[in-house]
């Protein structure tokens, strides 16, 4: 076979670079007439590139403020089984408090027969409704924009929530004082604040939340839920658990005021004795003698307001607190032996601290001794500490003031 002929006119080393450039070319057109949408990978599996993750981030709707609390769920394992420990009826009417983008929401509407959702903020809600608009759900779901706290809340026999934190114990104290509170609530809350719910006498986390919430409700803890469940994750782990209020012959007859009054003094240091938080700090000795004198008052007794001279004064205003807490009491500053709620009161009326220079009277000896009396002889509680007292001993403790015309509100 003979070669075939040489054309000297076109040189042999020029040929293929001339191909290569058309080729090149030929791609190059290809790419701008076919741009990629918002810089999209070829592969699902490379990692997209940082326009791509700026102009992602420019078009988010959301920017969660964890200021109120929004860190949203988005473990959707997690959601169903929150929904699921709060055996829903399908009569059953619930309140969500924060739905957020709405992940829990969409499950209770599944559910249940009506969704009524407090939101604080606007976004939130909108995006919400919108989850649902235009699904026969849209018909059940209710939303309430502000904030649950202040606002009055229609009959609901069913709550849950992943609630804000910050609205921790003032939710579940709302929800117990209703007059007719929900079957059961299930509820998300920082760990610790969960742990403090369900503390035993003698734990470490046991203190007045822990008395309260378990006098008026039955408390179970459901499960843990990690940082990693939310969008952002906060910075603490989480914990859900169920609440079920006290009804019918269960629960208490007497005055929230009254046995919320009683716990505040005695846990103003849960860790010192009984005798040391009662007569151990003026502020609360003169409150009792208030609330005594207002029960005189309406009952038709008579005070003896003569003045005390000072070799009459032996009992004296003041227990040796150190000498009373014991090894294992709490070490505080002189100032923080006046229990926080004094504290708020004075700061709230403006008046500054300054030392009493009114002179004692027999009224307010008679307080002292009433309150030795119930702490020593009746109930004989004063070496107890409070983190040690559990609802009986803090019940007899309440029923002795009241047989001495001292209450709480």
């Amino acid at each position: 076979m003979s070669p075939l002929p040489h054309d000297n006119r076109f040189p042999s080393c020029l040929t293929v670079p001339t191909l290569h450039v058309c080729l090149v070319s030929s791609q190059a057109m290809a790419k701008v007439k076919t741009p990629k949408r918002s810089g999209a990978s070829s592969s699902p599996y490379e990692r997209p590139s940082k326009s791509a993750a700026a102009a992602a981030a420019k078009n988010n709707v959301f920017k969660f403020n964890t200021n109120v609390g929004q860190h949203i769920l988005k473990n959707p394992g997690v959601s169903d089984a929150i929904v699921e420990k709060a055996f829903l009826k399908p009569t059953d009417t619930v309140l969500e408090v924060g739905p957020g983008t709405g992940n829990l929401t969409v499950r209770i509407l599944e559910r249940a027969k009506k969704c009524i959702c407090v939101e604080l903020d606007p976004r939130m809600a909108a995006e919400v409704t919108k989850r649902v608009q235009g699904t026969p759900e849209q018909k059940k779901l209710e939303v309430m924009l502000g904030d649950v706290i202040k606002t009055e809340l229609p009959a609901f026999d069913v709550c849950i929530s992943n609630t804000p934190y910050q609205i921790s114990s003032p939710l579940v104290f709302k929800l117990l004082a209703m007059p007719n509170p929900p079957r059961t609530s299930v509820l998300m809350f920082q760990r610790e604040f969960a742990l403090r719910l369900t503390a035993r006498p003698g734990e470490t986390l046991y203190c007045r939340l822990s008395v309260n919430a378990q006098f008026w409700a039955k408390i179970t803890h459901i499960m843990k839920v990690g940082k990693n469940n939310f969008r952002p994750p906060p910075q603490v782990e989480s914990s859900v658990v169920r609440i079920e209020p006290k009804i019918g012959k269960d629960r208490p007859n007497i005055s929230w005021d009254e046995w919320d009054g009683v716990l505040r003094v005695c846990f103003v240091r849960k860790n010192k004795t009984l005798r040391a938080n009662w007569l151990g700090t003026k502020e609360v000795v003169n409150m009792v003698e208030r609330n005594y004198r207002t029960w005189c008052a309406m009952n038709g007794v008579a005070v003896d307001e003569s003045i005390v001279e000072d070799g009459d004064d032996a009992a004296g205003d003041d227990v040796d607190m150190e000498a009373d807490a014991g090894p294992d009491a709490m070490a505080v500053d002189e100032d923080e032996e006046v229990p926080d709620f004094f504290k708020e009161q004075q700061q709230q009326s403006g008046v500054p601290k300054t030392k009493s220079k009114r002179k004692k009277t027999r009224v307010h000896e008679l307080v002292r001794e009433k309150i030795r009396k119930v702490l020593e002889d009746v109930t004989e509680l004063a070496d107890k500490r409070a983190g040690k007292c559990d609802e009986t001993d803090f019940l007899r403790l309440l029923h002795a003031f009241n047989e001495e015309g001292i209450h709480f509100s």
